[in-house]
């Protein structure tokens, strides 16, 4: 709470500090430049590299642990690498532009839709679809309410919402 309180303390303190902390906490693509890029561009990388070489074991764990062990598969290896990289992806996307909710929510629905279970086509068509929903989002937050700007994350939000819904309330009723 103390901590709290100090950062909005300084943020009030300077138009710049806050107009920075109000578009980091709704969630915006707006002003990010190389600045931002460069310092977060390495955890991007290795995120993708441990994403991109753990896809073959995943798509085994989905056939469940006994299968995937019997064919070589070392499940907790597999598992944590796959964690260490959805951290390190995830903390350098929020890190650049903030928490931008129901993105991944939406995107990996999607995805999954289009090239169904094969991890291997469903990462890399989530990541193209995940930048392609931030970018029409980010450009109609320019367009509709000009000639101010409505930050990329509130629209994302007011899409994720309703799609949500409507996952929670097909899987109600296809399970019962």
């Amino acid at each position: 709470m103390f901590l709290a309180a100090m950062t909005t303390a300084v943020a009030l303190s300077d138009q710049k500090s806050l107009n920075a902390l109000r578009f980091w906490n709704a969630g915006s693509v707006a002003g990010v430049g190389f600045d931002v890029i460069w310092p977060v561009t390495a955890f991007i990388a290795a995120g993708l590299v441990l994403a991109l070489t753990t896809l073959p074991s995943v798509n085994l764990l989905n056939l469940g642990d006994d299968v995937a062990r019997g064919l070589g598969v070392n499940i907790a290896l597999t598992r944590t690498v796959g964690i260490a990289a959805i951290t390190l992806l995830a903390g350098a996307a929020t890190a650049a532009c903030g928490p931008i909710a129901f993105v991944g929510l939406m995107v990996a629905h999607v995805a999954r839709y289009l090239t169904g279970p094969d991890y291997r086509w469903l990462v890399p068509y989530a990541g193209l679809l995940g930048a392609v929903v931030l970018l029409v989002c980010d450009i109609v937050g320019r367009l509709v309410v000009r000639p101010g700007e409505l930050d990329a994350g509130i629209l994302v939000a007011l899409l994720g919402a309703p799609f949500f819904a409507v996952l929670v309330w097909r899987g109600k009723f296809r399970n019962a």
